[in-house]
């Protein structure tokens, strides 16, 4: 068992550290981290997507899972802004890393590396990515000071190239579509084609997680709340949901696996790309650097219950 977890983990490991020299002996500057995130987000990601959803089982255990996570999601965001009512906070901000998650750019590398399939993931990471561009964007932006409307919201969400992937694989997926395709004589060569683009997408996403690594020690006090109570909501919220699901449909271990990797996960990395931060920017990527962090010691356990 030591041997399989050392196969799923080490590799993790290794890109991390790899991002990190990177960035200490500059390998390449930030233009070049730029040049990785675009070639991620635009191309690779919205591939990984689209393949997910196209493959992804449409049920009734799709709609639950969404109204269960996007419910739950709520319910830590609002746990955040009661705390700022009530002068618990470790920044006006706090909300926010307490709640959603950085399911393309971490979750779907993390579930591949465990299960060996990307497809998984797509069940629970939709409700997190409505809740990422709906709900979580506009309390952003209006604790941010912005004026927010529906046509704004809805411009984010179909400006990104992410979400058309993931809307276009559910859209061919749902309605059959995808089968057609996949099992007519193109289908492997589609198949060869999205595997091909698709492949780097792990690697590179955690060579650019381990290159912004950022630990700022001063920060660390309010950080470290931030982080175990996220982590006690995110506990509450596995916990509740498993249990919801596997009521209703029983016992489904990958999909458990799924939950597992999602709830560990840190709170999406668009927050600085959003807001202006203001003082509170280096909390904020501390916060989401030590998560992440936090992430990779929990994916080793969970990989460990994958192939128990």
């Amino acid at each position: 068992m030591v041997i399989k977890i050392l196969e799923m983990a080490l590799p993790v490991l290794i890109m991390l550290g790899l991002g990190y020299f990177c960035k200490a002996k500059n390998v390449f500057d930030e233009k070049g981290l730029l040049g990785l995130k675009a070639f991620i987000s635009n191309i690779t990601l919205p591939v990984v997507l689209f393949n997910a959803f196209l493959c992804a089982e449409y049920n009734a255990k799709i709609v639950v899972l969404f109204v269960l996570i996007y419910v739950g999601y709520l319910l830590a965001i609002g746990t955040g802004l009661l705390l700022n009512k009530t002068g618990k906070s470790c920044s006006v901000f706090m909300p926010f890393p307490l709640a959603s998650a950085e399911g393309g750019m971490l979750g779907y590398a993390l579930y591949g590396l465990i299960t060996g399939t990307q497809t998984g993931f797509a069940a629970v990471d939709l409700g997190q990515t409505v809740f990422a561009y709906t709900a979580f964007l506009a309390l952003l932006k209006m604790t941010d000071g912005k004026k927010v409307t529906a046509r704004n919201l809805l411009g984010n969400m179909f400006s990104n190239k992410c979400f058309w992937g993931m809307l276009l694989g559910i859209i061919c997926g749902a309605t059959g579509i995808g089968k057609l395709v996949l099992n007519s004589s193109v289908g492997g060569i589609v198949t060869s084609v999205i595997s091909m683009i698709a492949a780097p997408t792990s690697a590179i996403v955690l060579l650019v997680v381990g290159y912004e690594l950022n630990m700022k020690r001063e920060l660390m006090k309010k950080v470290l709340i931030t982080v175990v109570t996220r982590l006690a909501i995110m506990a509450v919220l596995l916990v509740a949901v498993s249990a919801i699901v596997t009521g209703i449909f029983g016992y489904d271990k990958e999909l458990e696996v799924a939950l597992m990797v999602l709830y560990s996960l840190p709170a999406p990395f668009i927050i600085p790309m959003f807001a202006d931060l203001g003082d509170d920017s280096e909390y904020v990527s501390t916060t989401l650097s030590v998560n992440t962090v936090v992430t990779i010691i929990l994916f080793v356990f969970i990989s460990a219950f994958y192939i128990m």
